[in-house]
């Protein structure tokens, strides 16, 4: 039996590295199960997945003209139905919806951070100048 791109084959595991596992396939042949053909999660480590000498089932996704076999396991595992949770994302206080303000807080707050950019600005310039009064040489 010829390997034709979608066929699904069985296969046995006889190397895994860091971006893929290689198997034996039928009539002595070899495919590579690239890293990103694992699973439908991230894959940061193909041993959490595949082990040596593992028997498994694999669909051929893709024979070049050099006769080297892309092999997948994703193409077989059903589709993922929602995404995979993250962990909580964390905005700061400021991105975080508040109840609406009215003209004088929003611009005490502006003036504020206005005030506190300006303090920032002078003290960078200062530091680079030698700061107030610094003289050299003296």
């Amino acid at each position: 039996m010829a390997l034709e791109i979608g066929a699904v084959v069985e296969g046995v595991v006889t190397g895994i590295t860091n971006f893929g596992a290689f198997v034996q396939l039928p009539e002595g042949k070899v495919g590579l199960i690239h890293i990103s053909e694992v699973s439908n999660v991230f894959v940061k480590d193909v041993h959490d997945f595949l082990k040596d000498k593992q028997q498994v089932t694999v669909k051929v996704v893709s024979i070049d003209e050099k006769g080297k076999i892309g092999l997948s396991l994703k193409a077989l595992m059903p589709a993922l139905t929602e995404p995979p949770k993250r962990p909580m994302e964390r905005r700061p206080m400021a991105a975080r919806p508040q109840a609406p303000m009215n003209f004088e807080d929003k611009l005490s707050k502006f003036l504020k951070e206005s005030d506190d950019r300006l303090l920032d600005l002078k003290r960078n310039t200062e530091s680079k100048r030698g700061g107030r009064g610094a003289r050299r040489g003296d």
